[in-house]
């Protein structure tokens, strides 16, 4: 019994110090790639004039799809903040998901609303949309606001991409700030790139303390909430050394869901957001990724480190709790719907390296750390160590 004993505790003491090894030597690399990457994006922008997008008549259209449920203390705000941002020509579909609070009321008053006859069709499924609303205000003209059925955020999303018109579809949660330029910094790689871009994120930044007026961030400051705090470095680490890192090397599975660009046309054509996770951003950027590769199309994801959106973080942590729930489950729903990725030499750098990645390193992660912590306290109360 003791020799089984000494050879179950040296393979796990073994097997997650080289675990934990191949994790730390993966970030290293990440890093110098990300640092890299940062350097090259740096100098490549450096003279770039933006307001050459702004003008040009080859930019293309954008929809910024803002699902929205019980929002009625900062909807007003969000919407004139989102139909002030920087471009030439876009539209904003704010997205009523069967609200129970005054959401919509405060909007039909707010903008001066009226019910439209708007051609559209149940290109992607979604439930049922009861009208579409326009302002009699000009000054809101780039304003659409769609009622519908609750159905979720997947559902909303869904419903703005059947009423959307444009070339590119902004797909972004209604209570984020944008930075006035995002649109213009995250539609230049549709533009630049030479192979098709299907999709690009940015920058997420949290708000916790920050001053707030009329839409906009006016003052940046660090959070009060220690837990808040410690989700800024987390989140300097995800955006600004995995995501521009992956970018470089095109193997880039996540947008995050409060603001990711992605073509229209693309979008349709794989059926838009899955209703059955609770993480249909990074699902649908899986899925397009795959539906390329299977046509034998080249494409890119990129990550674009410079347009910032503006969110508040969890500061208790029991909605950080939850909030982590949700992001895992939908990770491993994720993996699980396209597990076919899994070491496929078919899918290339997607499957030979991002989905193995994410599948051990993030999927498998937590477990092996709750192994590891179980062995630790077992070790140490029969005094092994």
């Amino acid at each position: 019994m003791s020799f089984l004993f000494d050879i179950l505790s040296g393979f796990v003491s073994n097997g997650i110090f080289y675990y934990a090894l191949t994790v730390y030597l993966s970030y290293m690399l990440l890093a110098i790639l990300s640092a890299y990457e940062m350097r090259f994006y740096k100098k490549k922008n450096s003279f770039v004039n933006y307001n050459t997008i702004l003008s040009s008549p080859l930019s293309p259209s954008i929809s910024i799809i803002a699902p929205a449920y019980n929002e009625q203390h900062t909807i007003v705000e969000n919407i004139r903040s989102l139909v002030s941002l920087y471009y030439n020509d876009f539209e904003v579909i704010i997205v009523n998901d069967g609200s129970k609070d005054e959401s919509m009321k405060l909007m039909i008053d707010s903008f001066d609303l009226v019910k439209v006859n708007y051609a559209f069709d149940y290109k992607i499924e979604c439930k049922e949309i009861l009208g579409v609303y326009k302002s009699r205000n000009k000054a809101y003209n780039k304003l659409v606001v769609v009622d519908k059925k609750n159905g979720g955020k997947a559902d909303a999303l869904n419903a703005g991409i059947n009423i959307s018109m444009k070339d590119i579809i902004a797909c972004i949660d209604v209570d984020c700030i944008l930075e006035s330029e995002a649109l213009l910094k995250m539609v230049k790689p549709f533009l630049e790139e030479k192979v098709k871009v299907i999709a690009t994120g940015g920058v997420i930044r949290i708000a916790n303390n920050c001053e707030i007026e009329h839409g906009r961030i006016t003052k940046i400051r660090l959070p009060d909430n220690w837990l808040a705090r410690m989700q800024v470095l987390e989140y300097f680490r995800a955006f600004l050394v995995g995501r521009m890192a992956w970018s470089r090397l095109n193997g880039l599975l996540l947008v995050s869901g409060a603001l990711g660009l992605f073509d229209r046309k693309i979008v349709v054509e794989c059926g838009g957001y899955n209703h059955d996770t609770v993480g249909e951003d990074m699902e649908l950027v899986v899925r397009m990724r795959r539906y390329m590769a299977d046509r034998g199309e080249n494409y890119k994801v990129v990550y674009v480190p410079d347009p910032l959106c503006w969110t508040e973080a969890p500061s208790d942590t029991k909605v950080l709790g939850r909030q982590r729930n949700r992001w895992m489950r939908g990770t491993i729903e994720t993996m699980i719907s396209h597990q076919a990725l899994f070491f496929n030499p078919k899918y290339k750098l997607l499957g030979m390296l991002s989905y193995p990645y994410w599948f051990f390193f993030e999927w498998m992660a937590p477990i092996i750390e709750i192994i590891g912590i179980t062995f630790a306290v077992f070790f140490w109360d029969y005094g092994l160590y």
